[in-house]
């Protein structure tokens, strides 16, 4: 029997008795002492409130609690919960660890129908990195980038940090005020509002080999960092148009600091409004193929010339 099946099995068999005990748990689960010590620590650890009476004729029994409601899931919830685990299952993520212990105390809780529905659903669901021939549904013990989760945890203290990053033959030192940090094609990213030319920059935490907190001498306030932010704020160059196909593919990906403005009550065609930086040749690349990506569905009201030109030329590759 797995762990975590014997596991619900003895909640199941103390919630519904008015007080059990050690031995009778060894008996009744063939299990050692030292086995049953440590899944009623787990089981306590859930949040299932158990209080011990010492004495010859002691055990334990389960404290109701008049005053906190008890927290139930519905199927759908259940459901939800897991397929989303599912499909983040081989993704860079912090706190795997306590994913892992969420997933184990939510099939603690459900019952053996609910437990087979998921069963179910993990072995016909492929997502990227699913292994169809072993469908654990408790394999989360994918590895996050090494410095993943120790962004996260100075994030949570300071957004100031400094970046050591390693280039083709040299390592750089960024300070930077972490803007977002976001998740794209399988790559953590940080946009960054670089301290010592006072302007945006996007960093790739695979090339991160060092983070450390930002001294006080090199760091502007937060009130400082978005003032500078607005005073090097561009005029739009770039107007698009987009009907429902573009809306669609722009949905399912966009630059992080481009919106949209629906133009109509059912959100069938939109306006796109940002600044193309023409001196950066990478910009005008990736802005290129974005808009090939949006697809047909578009309608240009205005359009920086050397974004026109490199769209031209990439539509010219296929139009002989």
């Amino acid at each position: 029997m797995k762990k975590v099946e014997r596991i619900n099995l003895i909640m199941r068999y103390i919630n519904n008795r008015a007080c059990f005990t050690i031995s009778e748990l060894m008996q009744e689960f063939n299990i050692s002492r030292s086995t049953v010590i440590r899944d009623i620590r787990e089981i306590e650890a859930m949040g299932m409130p158990l209080v011990s009476e010492a004495g010859r004729d002691g055990g334990y029994f389960v404290m109701h609690n008049s005053v906190l409601p008890e927290v139930r899931f519905t199927d759908d919830e259940v459901k939800a919960l897991f397929i989303a685990f599912m499909a983040t299952r081989n993704q860079q993520l912090p706190y795997l660890k306590s994913r892992q212990s969420i997933a184990e105390k939510l099939l603690g809780l459900i019952s053996e129908s609910q437990q087979d529905d998921l069963i179910f659903l993990n072995q016909i669901l492929l997502f990227e990195g699913t292994n169809p021939h072993n469908p654990d549904l408790l394999d989360l013990s994918d590895i996050p980038h090494p410095l993943v989760e120790k962004l996260f945890q100075m994030l949570l203290l300071d957004r100031c940090l400094v970046i050591t990053l390693k280039e083709e033959k040299e390592t750089k030192v960024f300070p930077i005020y972490l803007l977002h940090l976001y998740h794209e094609k399988s790559l953590w990213l940080i946009e960054g509002f670089y301290l010592k030319e006072e302007k945006k920059q996007i960093f790739s935490v695979d090339r991160i080999i060092d983070i450390q907190p930002c001294s006080m001498e090199k760091r502007l306030s937060e009130q400082e960092i978005f003032s500078k932010l607005n005073e090097r704020k561009e005029a739009t160059n770039l107007v698009l148009i987009l009907g429902p196909e573009a809306i669609g593919q722009f949905k399912k990906y966009h630059p992080i600091d481009m919106s949209l403005s629906y133009t109509d009550p059912y959100q069938t065609t939109a306006v796109l409004k940002t600044f193309i930086n023409v001196d950066q040749p990478e910009e005008v690349k990736e802005i290129t193929n974005w808009l090939l990506f949006l697809g047909e569905d578009i309608e240009i009201r205005e359009m920086p010339e050397k974004v026109l030109a490199s769209l031209q030329g990439r539509i010219g590759l296929f139009c002989p």
